[in-house]
C-alpha cells in the first residue's frame, strides 16, 4: 500500500473475529496475525499523522471500543505509528520483545486502567486557607498597613507557601490512602495545568470497577465539592503497557 499500515495495538491472539469498527480517515479496522497477536490496523491513509486532538481521540478510541467488544486485554501503541510491511514488525517488536509481550498481556488479563485527576481553584483554597489557619491570618494581619522589610515580605510569602503545599499534599494522601488499596498497581504522572494537583492512573481489577467509581464518589463528597476530580473508568492501558519495565 502507498502510504503503509496504520497500527493502533496488539492483541495477545492470531484469531479475532470481524470487527466492524472505524478508525482514522474512517479507514476500517482490520486484524493481521504476527506469529501468536494480532495487530490492529487500517489503511494509512497520510504518510504521517498530526498528533492533533482529534487524531489522537481516533486513535484513542479504537482501542476502546475493541475491549468494549470484548477483546478486554489489549496492548496499546503509540499514536502515529505507520508501517510500510510486516516483516518490520516481526524482526523489530516480535521477535525481540516476544517474551515481554506475554508478561504484559498476563499482568493485565482481568485489568483495566483508570484515571483520577484532581483540580483546585488555588485563590479559593488560599481563602479557606486563611480562613482556618487563625495563627497563619492572625500574622498577616500584624503585617497588613506598615512598611515591610525584604526579610518580613519574603517570611510571610514562605509561610504561605508552605503552607498550600501542606494543604495540596493532604488532598493527595486522601485519594492515595482511599484508592491505593483497590488497585493493583499506580502511575503517577506530571501535573498538567497550574490547577491540577494530580494526575495518575490505578490498574484494577476489570470487575471491581463499580467499587473504584463508589469510593470517587465519597472522596467527591468529604471535600464537599470543592475540588474537580475527572475520572475517566474506562481507558486503554497506556501507563502499564511500557515495553522497557
Amino acid at each position: 500500500m502507498e502510504n503503509g499500515f496504520y497500527l493502533y495495538g496488539i492483541l495477545p491472539t492470531n484469531r479475532v473475529r470481524p470487527l466492524a469498527l472505524s478508525g482514522l480517515d474512517q479507514q476500517p479496522i482490520q486484524t493481521y496475525p504476527v506469529n501468536e497477536f494480532s495487530f490492529l490496523y487500517s489503511a494509512a491513509q497520510q504518510e504521517r499523522y498530526l498528533a492533533s486532538r482529534r487524531n489522537l481521540l481516533g486513535h484513542e478510541q479504537v482501542l476502546e471500543l475493541v475491549m468494549q467488544h470484548g477483546y478486554r486485554s489489549v496492548l496499546p501503541l503509540q499514536f502515529g505509528l505507520v508501517i510500510q510491511d510486516w516483516e518490520t514488525v516481526e524482526t523489530q517488536l516480535i521477535l525481540p520483545y516476544q517474551e515481554r509481550l506475554k508478561q504484559l498481556f498476563h499482568k493485565l488479563e482481568g485489568k483495566r486502567e483508570v484515571g483520577v485527576k484532581i483540580f483546585w481553584e488555588e485563590t479559593e483554597e488560599l481563602n479557606r486557607l486563611m480562613t482556618e489557619n487563625q495563627e497563619l491570618r492572625e500574622k498577616r494581619d500584624r503585617l497588613e498597613g506598615k512598611p515591610l522589610s525584604m526579610d518580613e515580605v519574603i517570611g510571610i510569602g514562605q509561610e504561605i507557601e508552605q503552607a498550600m503545599q501542606d494543604r495540596q499534599q493532604g488532598i493527595i494522601e486522601k485519594f492515595q490512602h482511599t484508592l491505593t488499596p483497590l488497585a493493583e498497581e499506580i502511575v503517577e504522572n506530571e501535573t498538567l495545568t497550574n490547577t491540577m494537583i494530580y494526575n495518575a492512573a490505578y490498574l484494577i481489577p476489570w470487575d471491581t470497577e463499580p467499587k473504584f467509581s463508589d469510593k470517587i464518589e465519597e472522596l467527591d463528597h468529604y471535600f464537599k465539592n470543592r475540588l474537580r476530580i475527572r475520572y475517566n473508568n474506562f481507558t486503554a492501558p497506556f501507563n502499564f503497557a511500557q515495553l522497557n519495565p
